[in-house]
């Protein structure tokens, strides 16, 4: 009864922290910052996502109103002059709209705020990068994301039960994370997609998309671990070790930052690639 208890109570945490991890660390992540210029405290979130249905809002909170500041921008990924958009105030906060693209369509963006002659940059290096995407319906995007919780959920209990010796059903345990797996990420993902980003699927064999192959990759390791779960002898379950290999590879896939490398709108083309150029020190344009 302990070790059950242990086993979930450690599967209900690692899940929440995974969970945790795949918000904080993923490209559409807000940049999050807090100033001070020339004594002046500016402060604020810059969108890394936005609805290609409107302009996307850039703010930021400066009381003071000897702060000012302006929005540098360009089309990515390319090599496209920087333009300038003023900020303009309304009562404690300094706004500005960037333009609205077309799926996939991304613009990268700096902040500068200055007061009395100092200016500081935000973010201080690399440019914050906003993906433009379509509106997905709630109950389906609700209905993926769950179904992608679940799934992590019985592939770490699954997992903890194999080696800890629990006394769950290895069968059962294995059949339900792929099911939520299948369902979640080779069913709803790609009508997630089609809204989103108007393709299907984007990853192998038709494109690099990093969530499509993680996603098809953890849902074939766990058809695979299920099969093997399945006894071979009557009361003595099977594929003990292949249950520990298929959390652990699901934990790698969820260790992948969400949406790193997806669909790109390649502004000279139109068409939509997956931006691995920048990070593999390629041309962009």
């Amino acid at each position: 009864m302990k070790r059950s208890i242990m086993i979930w109570s450690v599967t209900f945490f690692l899940t929440l922290a995974f969970l945790v991890w795949q918000k904080v660390s993923g490209p559409t992540y807000e940049v999050r910052f807090n100033e001070t210029v020339a004594g002046a405290q500016a402060s604020g979130e810059l969108l890394r996502t936005h609805s290609i249905n409107g302009d996307m809002p850039v703010t930021v909170h400066a009381p003071d109103i000897g702060v000012t500041a302006e929005v540098q921008w360009r089309r990515y990924p390319t090599k496209e002059d920087w333009q300038i958009l003023p900020m303009v105030r309304d009562g404690e906060l300094l706004r500005a709209e960037l333009p609205r693209q077309k799926m996939a369509g991304k613009l990268e963006y700096h902040v500068h705020v200055t007061k009395d002659g100092q200016t500081v940059q935000v973010p201080p290096q690399e440019a914050a990068v906003a993906r433009y995407k379509g509106d997905v319906p709630p109950m389906i995007l609700i209905s993926h994301v769950t179904c992608m919780i679940v799934g992590m959920f019985f592939s770490t209990a699954c997992g903890l039960t194999a080696l800890l010796g629990g006394r769950s059903s290895l069968r059962r345990l294995s059949e339900l994370t792929f099911l939520f797996l299948l369902m979640g990420g080779c069913i709803l993902g790609p009508i997630v997609q089609k809204y989103a980003f108007d393709a299907y699927w984007t990853g192998w064999p038709f494109g690099g998309d990093w969530t499509d192959n993680k996603l098809a990759i953890g849902a074939l390791v766990w058809l695979v671990a299920g099969l093997r779960c399945r006894p071979s002898l009557p009361g003595k379950p099977a594929g003990k070790w292949w249950a520990v290999a298929a959390m652990v590879v699901i934990f790698v896939v969820y260790g992948i930052p969400h949406s790193i490398h997806g669909s790109t709108l390649d502004y000279q083309t139109g068409e939509h690639i997956q931006a691995l150029a920048r990070s593999l020190g390629l041309p962009v344009g």
